[in-house]
């Protein structure tokens, strides 16, 4: 196998965070449109058949988009493969290179417990909390995936943080209020409309109540990044935070805003089944934005040779 190039790796785990963010995606166009049962078994659509076929009980629809986004798991899993094949290329040629590998097989193995995980949710019945873990599941691989995109352009040092003053402490915090904000996004769309079948039993909870939590976790959110970006500006005299960080923190307050703008507009709206998706795609966004600002904050070196060592040797020679 040919070592691969930069761009390569680049393109490789772009690749990842774009079908783990997709399928999450896809399973919110199956849950607004009732077809999470249009394929009532799993791994097979029906007993007996791996493909949608004609039934009574279930429309062609709703069969056809729980199939195509099964479909689409081969796909997350094919780029997860090549993910673990490049890292374990760049691995030979550079054996110290053992936290990238680690997270490249990350990706195959989260596509595995999101196969089980979704064949819970199907035997369940769409239960909503099996759906959250879902959902959730999607988010953590996406994050994964992100770093592994950094992974590719940095060294494997121990990681020395680039912030000045408070702003490691309020990093951390921001992080945790994202994930209160997904984990209350969930009980959200628990309780709410579209819980992928119309006999789906809903979480018993008043939403207004639901959608008022996921909201405060949206302010603790934005008020950890503002105190953190008053923190930079404050010590920016000797500050090591450079222009770059700088760009990624004006990149996770644009997605924040629009993603909880379209929040707003959904919940004031009657959460439309065309807002639902946009939101999910938001959600993705936000977590890659901000899985971005955690690693530009923290250097680990300099990324070793982009060639395999042998080369290296040789033309030194």
């Amino acid at each position: 196998m040919p070592y691969p190039s930069r761009a390569v790796q680049r393109a490789v785990a772009i690749a990842a965070i774009v079908t783990q963010g997709g399928i999450g995606v896809t399973g919110s166009i199956v849950r607004v449109t009732g077809s999470g049962l249009g394929c009532p078994t799993w791994p097979q659509c029906f007993p007996g058949s791996m493909f949608p076929v004609e039934h009574p009980e279930y429309e062609t629809f709703n069969q056809w988009i729980e199939f195509g986004n099964r479909l689409l798991t081969g796909i997350v899993g094919i780029v997860a493969a090549l993910c673990v094949l490049i890292a374990w290329r760049i691995r030979i040629a550079h054996p110290e290179r053992t936290r990238l590998l680690a997270l490249a097989w990350t990706m195959p193995g989260g596509v595995v417990a999101q196969a089980v995980i979704g064949g819970i949710t199907v035997v369940t019945g769409l239960l909503w909390w099996t759906v959250a873990i879902h959902f959730l599941a999607s988010a953590v691989l996406v994050w994964l995936a992100t770093h592994l995109l950094h992974a590719f352009n940095e060294g494997d040092d121990e990681p020395r943080w680039q912030l000045p003053g408070h702003s490691r402490v309020l990093m951390r915090v921001l992080v945790a209020a994202l994930a209160a904000l997904l984990v209350a996004g969930t009980t959200v769309t628990g309780a709410g409309p579209h819980g992928g079948d119309p006999d789906t039993p809903r979480f018993d909870a008043p939403i207004e109540t639901l959608s008022f939590i996921h909201g405060a976790m949206l302010v603790v959110y934005l008020a950890a990044l503002a105190a953190m970006g008053a923190e930079w500006w404050r010590n920016r005299t000797n500050s090591r935070v450079t222009r770059s960080l700088w760009r990624r923190y004006a990149a996770v307050w644009v997605v924040a805003l629009a993603q909880g703008a379209l929040g707003s507009v959904q919940y004031a709206l009657g959460v439309p089944e065309e807002l639902v998706s946009f939101h999910v795609l938001g959600s993705a966004a936000v977590i890659v934005a901000t899985a971005a600002l955690w690693c530009g904050a923290r250097d680990r070196g300099p990324v070793v040779d982009r060639v395999p060592a042998a080369t290296t040797t040789t033309a030194s020679h």
